[in-house]
């Protein structure tokens, strides 16, 4: 059994409602399904033995998705931001790449590679292409390779099986459960796996894809609107350039009835404004990762609307929160011994269940003997069950033998009306190891003294988190899907002139 069965189940069920919509061209399931078919020989024909796609998200991108399902080699989507010699890297990790490529990044890769086909040419194959019947697949083969955005380090390809999708896909969705009108605006990157998963969940559920290729954040508004969308899924920095876009005003999005946001932290400032502008749209905070075939946890609509409105700040405190898990996954947290600690006490996520694959290429399997995984996020669990992540593990400063996590002092500095982002980080220090340093993006046409800044904070943390360094920076460096690129961030502090003064701290 192959991911190919969600495909097959919606063509079955509803074959005449709409699958895809990209490009001005709109498929039903039935002429996707029998597309993908086509387009599962051709990948056969040509004897490759993985399928990578390099472009954005359109029509092809699920079409490669369940064509190599159906021909039973694994699909691998990558990053287009990344360069040349990045890409070339990347493809000789993988075993006899078919390459499916947009013609505008054609030039990135070498001429002299074999089995590279534009995005049209590999159309017209597919056109051409009498359907065969689909391989035989084993569950436990690979279904997809999604390389992480080694934001600390070399990209990581993490190896998803086909019995990992599927239970993400079955245990979080009821099969054909979408009703006519639904729509999913998707304009996430086709690399991510919420790329991944949106398509196998909205596919299993019979609602239609919509696609944005590029976001920009006024053509996201106007196609909500023109399209009808129910849903739309979005990574922070797109839910904040919405929010500019909107100066103020409400969202004129009368159909749109669920937003889902994840892929990094979310500051609360900035969910309050999304929240005030689309009203009456229920929000979704979905955490999870590469390594867990997408969502954990969930913070679903009516946990926001009860957080928002609470005079508790027990329950209000839920926002920060990215919700609790979902079914089939198991949580533990633990501290550096390996033992469990209690609620409320911080320690190590780690998850087990059916959808989470924790695999490698080239390293293998990260689970421990008893199937669990260390998603290597610090985290809390409250009384109620909420989770509470507060950092990676890897972002953890040590200042004076404590511990610090940046998420402590980010959360207090955005506060600050006139810090529109934060980033803390630890910068090597001859007296106590680590210093902390702060960049902040302040709001547009604003003017902040950094010793004002670090009064700010003082006053709600003691002293110790209080940043050792404050440097104003016109933007943070982050990845398309919002994670901050925390090693850029050190490399620009301590290259810079302003830390010849970090000893004093």
């Amino acid at each position: 059994m192959s991911i190919s069965l969600l495909l097959d189940m919606a063509a079955s069920g509803s074959p005449d409602r709409t699958a895809f919509i990209a490009d001005r061209e709109t498929v039903s399931f039935v002429q996707f399904s029998a597309r993908v078919d086509r387009a599962g020989a051709a990948i056969t024909a040509s004897g490759a033995k993985t399928v990578v796609y390099l472009g954005g998200s359109n029509l092809a991108l699920p079409t490669l998705l369940f064509a190599a399902a159906h021909a039973g080699v694994p699909f691998a989507p990558l990053n287009y931001r990344l360069s040349a010699t990045q890409l070339e890297r990347l493809l000789g990790r993988l075993a006899d790449p078919l390459v499916v490529i947009e013609s505008r990044y054609r030039d990135m890769l070498s001429a002299t590679r074999n089995n590279i086909v534009t995005v049209e040419e590999f159309s017209d194959l597919t056109a051409k292409t009498e359907a065969s019947a689909p391989s035989a697949v084993d569950p436990e083969s690979t279904a997809v390779l999604l390389f992480t955005s080694g934001t600390t380090s070399a990209p990581k390809g993490v190896v998803l099986r086909h019995s990992n999708l599927l239970s993400y896909v079955m245990g979080t969705v009821e099969f054909g459960s979408a009703e006519d009108n639904e729509g999913a605006l998707v304009s996430v990157p086709p690399y991510h796996i919420a790329g991944i998963g949106t398509i196998l969940t909205n596919v299993y559920a019979g609602r239609r894809i919509i696609y944005l290729p590029q976001f920009d954040a006024r053509k996201w508004l106007d196609l909500v609107k023109q399209s009808g969308a129910t849903s739309a899924m979005v990574v922070p920095t797109m839910l904040d350039m919405i929010v500019d876009e909107l100066r103020g005003e409400l969202a004129d999005v009368p159909s749109l009835r669920s937003l889902s946001y994840g892929g990094a932290r979310m500051p609360l400032p900035a969910l309050e404004a999304a929240v005030r502008s689309f009203e009456g749209v229920g929000f979704v905070n979905a955490y999870g990762l590469t390594e867990t075939s997408s969502t954990i946890a969930l913070l679903g609509p009516d946990d926001h609307r009860e957080a928002l409105t609470s005079d508790d700040p027990h329950t209000r405190a839920r926002l920060g929160s990215i919700g609790r898990p979902v079914a089939g996954i198991e949580v533990e947290l633990r501290d550096s011994d390996g033992r469990k600690v209690g609620t409320g006490e911080q320690g190590e996520l780690w998850v087990r269940g059916g959808q989470v694959s924790g695999e490698y290429m080239e390293s293998g399997s990260v689970l421990d003997q008893d199937g669990w995984f260390p998603t290597r996020d610090l985290a809390y669990q409250d009384d109620d069950g909420y989770l509470f992540v507060i950092g990676r593990n890897d972002d953890t400063i040590i200042r004076g033998g404590e511990n610090i996590a940046p998420a402590e002092i980010e959360d207090v500095l955005i506060q600050h009306p006139l810090v529109r982002s934060v980033a803390v980080v630890g910068v090597p220090n001859d007296r106590w190891g680590q210093a902390t340093a702060a960049t902040v993006v302040l709001q547009p046409g604003a003017d902040a003294d950094a010793d004002a800044l670090r009064q700010f904070v003082r006053t709600r943390l003691r002293g110790s988190r209080t940043p050792d360094l404050i440097v104003f920076r016109d933007a943070l460096p982050t990845t398309a899907t919002g994670k901050i690129l925390r090693h850029e961030i050190i490399a620009d502090i301590v290259g810079d002139s302003q830390t010849t003064s970090l000893n004093r701290f």
